[in-house]
């Protein structure tokens, strides 16, 4: 199981292509150009200043050296404006990339089962939607651009390097095969640890949630040290995981300069040595340094952005398990869209239970026929709650069949019924605001006539404008 968590699922990657990359395959392709410009403009100053040292300085050749600062001049100003452009266009798009993904996610989990949100923390659901989308911004944003613009001034800087030396720039490279590995291996253990560190994110987020909402019974229960313990035992698992990804982190960062500190040390020796045997100029040496800066800085950049995308992927792991749930319609058909209810309702025989076998019904019927009263009587927990749910089709039956005006509820499109069905649910529950916002919820467009009417038959004629009152939502006209 964790070799399976180690690998990006092909399905992953297939989903960050066509649905993420492809779709902005222009303004990447344009980013990448920018960041193509931005690295080869770059590349002017260390080039520049082996002619400087050889040919103005050694030379005395002061023509030259007004070309060189007018070809650095300019190299700068593009290397500027390219940087701004690559920022303003691709981390807005990024930005935007994340908002549509939030909104996909909370339009799909508003959309799935009540059994779901029984099963769920508050607080989780926040972190699914907010949090587990932010990585992905490195997929669109600069964070693969400049992954891909690393790699091409790498491969530029080390054509330069072998056309000054080959001897030296040998040197370099078997410290950064070596350093290569080292990042590769770093991000197979560290993509699972942020994968953990969602979850315990989400987990912790959500009891935090939970605990502040539930603060009467907390305090009623004299129950304060055992949420605290509970909520510092969460806090401390996402510490040591965070310390784990940390530990990854600072080896490929020790490993780098361990490694390039030893670079250093062999080129000083060697290119020192050439230079008094006169097989290699001041300048060049000069700009060989120059130039594995643009080779060392790009490679080192690349391990801290694919730590980034690491995390990416790992976002759209737990994003796609989400939308990989299925719906409400999708559990039933869904087929039967209802005009006009009039209100006849029937049970046949219907068996219910919220886990497994232990049914809170079992071969219920009756019949309550349109326009009249059904009072349901019975001890907590024999049933009473469970049957309004079935009948606002919260859930579906085990067994058995629920009718409403002669259809099979389990078939009906569910946006036709609940569309013209009033609830008034156990727990009242308001959203911040007046009572006539949470009057007008399930009817925004609805007259003053039937405002008035639902004022009255709820006795909140005068707190109209009262924000955030403490009485039942009404149901819906």
């Amino acid at each position: 199981m964790e070799k399976e968590k180690k690998k990006i699922s092909l399905a992953t990657v297939k989903y960050a292509f066509k649905e993420i990359i492809w779709p902005r395959k222009k303004l990447i392709f344009l980013g990448l150009i920018l960041i193509i410009i931005n690295r080869a403009s770059g590349l002017v100053l260390p080039g520049a200043s082996k002619y400087l040292i050889d040919d103005v300085i050694n030379k005395g050749d002061i023509d030259l050296l007004y070309l060189i600062l007018i070809a650095i001049a300019i190299a700068v100003t593009i290397q500027a404006l390219t940087s701004f452009f690559l920022t303003r266009l691709l981390s807005v798009e990024a930005q935007h990339l994340i908002s549509e993904l939030r909104v996909k996610i909370q339009k799909h989990i508003i959309q799935l089962p009540i059994k779901f949100f029984d099963n769920s923390k508050s607080g989780e659901l926040v972190a699914k939607i907010m949090s587990d989308v932010e990585g992905v911004r490195n997929l669109v944003g600069t964070g693969l651009v400049q992954l891909i613009g690393g790699i091409l001034t790498a491969l530029a800087s080390l054509i330069i390097l072998i056309h000054i030396n080959l001897k030296m720039t040998l040197f370099v490279v078997i410290p950064l095969i070596i350093f290569g590995i080292i990042s590769l291996t770093a991000f197979k253990y560290i993509r699972p640890i942020f994968r953990k560190r969602w979850e315990l994110n989400a987990e912790v987020t959500g009891r935090l949630t939970e605990s502040l909402g539930g603060i009467r019974v907390i305090k009623g229960f004299n129950a304060e040290d055992q949420e605290i313990s509970i909520f510092k035992s969460g806090v401390m698992s996402l510490f040591n995981n965070i310390k784990k990804s940390l530990t990854a982190t600072s080896l490929v960062t020790s490993a780098a300069t361990f490694l390039l500190g030893l670079t250093s040390v062999l080129i000083m020796g060697l290119g020192g040595n050439m230079i008094l045997d006169q097989q290699l100029t001041i300048g060049d040496f000069f700009a060989f340094i120059l130039y594995l800066g643009f080779l060392i800085t790009p490679i080192v950049q690349m391990s801290n952005i694919g730590s980034q995308i690491t995390e990416a992927f790992a976002g759209l792991d737990r994003m796609e398990e989400t939308l990989n749930i299925e719906g409400e319609c999708d559990q039933r058909s869904c087929d039967i869209r209802l005009e006009k209810i009039k209100g006849d309702i029937r049970f046949k025989n219907v068996s219910f239970s919220y886990n497994g076998d232990d049914r809170v019904l079992k071969n219920i019927s009756f019949e309550t026929p349109a326009g009249t009263v059904t009072a349901l009587v019975g001890s907590s927990g024999s049933g009473k709650s469970t049957i309004a749910g079935l009948v606002a089709s919260f859930y579906i039956p085990k067994e058995g069949t629920i009718y409403i005006d002669g259809h099979d509820l389990s078939q009906v499109d569910l946006n036709s019924y609940r569309s013209q069905l009033g609830v008034v649910l156990q727990d009242e529950f308001l959203f911040s605001g007046t009572i006539k916002e949470n009057i007008l919820f399930s009817a925004p467009d609805a007259s003053d006539a039937d405002l008035q009417k639902a004022v009255k038959a709820a006795h909140v004629q005068n707190r109209l404008t009262v924000p955030r009152p403490s009485c039942p939502v009404l149901p819906k006209r």
